[in-house]
């Protein structure tokens, strides 16, 4: 099913900075997706149309069958949770359980369900233990599961991440990126995200959307758009490491790939099959 619809849009700053140009991208409830793009790509300013945060110059965007408008911004907000790449920007009260409360109750929300609804937040995000702790004196890793509570609690049906992560270790991002997954198969939340870590991409999306100077110039499956090496090259991106020491034994001769592998298990696929033919 159709979540969001992104049609013919075009967005231009005040100063005429034309940020997208004929930006169209189609997301489905449930799917994976991706934004990839250099900095200054227009990522910022798409995410920002998703929950109305800026509206179109030109074109539409419609987020569960409701557009932009001003009189759907609420119902649109309630939906779509945007997650920030620095989790300091978004947590800003006392303890835990009040930063996880102050959506909830901006939406009227308390008493039984209030506590049921941090409860379950926190457990899902494997929190629990830190309800009463200052969020502010929390891990990175720490802060990130916060936030994702903070968005969760208010059960959106789209969840919008920023670098997710940005200044993590990689046990924090392993950890994070299960946790997204789970998020997405057991709770059927829509994740999309934009990074600069082309690395996690095939673990993290089924879909991506490449975008250079306002326009999509990509989009399809993540073996789709990671098969156009050229093309992400030219604007100064690169492919998976892994993909890219394939890369190189297919042209030094020392294996054969029909397709490039994106993951390290796909890649341990393709030895193993290479060991048995020697």
């Amino acid at each position: 099913m159709e979540l969001i619809n992104v049609s013919n849009v075009t967005y231009t700053y005040n100063d005429g900075h034309s940020a997208l140009k004929n930006v169209n991208l189609k997301i489905n409830k449930g799917d994976r997706v991706a934004i990839l793009g250099p900095n200054g790509a227009g990522k910022s300013t798409l995410f920002q149309l998703f929950n109305g945060l800026l509206a179109p110059t030109s074109g539409s965007v419609t987020i569960g069958g409701l557009t932009t408008t001003k009189k759907n911004l609420p119902a649109i907000r309630k939906n779509v949770g945007m997650v920030f790449q620095d989790s300091d920007d978004q947590l800003f009260n006392s303890t835990v359980r009040q930063e996880i409360a102050y959506g909830l109750m901006n939406m009227k929300i308390s008493g039984k369900e209030l506590d049921e609804s941090i409860n379950w937040a926190l457990k899902v995000v494997g929190m629990s233990d830190y309800i009463n702790k200052s969020p502010h004196n929390l891990s990175g890793g720490e802060k990130k599961r916060i936030a994702l509570a903070s968005v969760l609690a208010m059960k959106p049906e789209v969840m919008v991440l920023d670098e997710p992560t940005s200044a993590l270790d990689p046990k924090g991002v392993s950890d994070l990126l299960d946790l997204l997954n789970s998020i997405n198969k057991d709770l059927g939340i829509t994740l999309i995200f934009a990074t600069h870590d082309v690395d996690i991409v095939p673990i993290l999306a089924d879909k991506v959307y490449l975008l250079s100077k306002g326009e999509v110039v990509l989009s399809g499956t993540t073996s789709e758009v990671f098969s156009n090496r050229e093309t992400i090259r030219s604007i100064n991106l690169r492919l998976p490491r892994v993909t890219h020491l394939v890369e190189l034994l297919v042209k030094d001769g020392l294996i054969k790939a029909d397709e490039l592998p994106l993951t390290i298990g796909q890649a341990r696929k393709l030895f193993q099959k290479s060991i048995k033919h020697l």
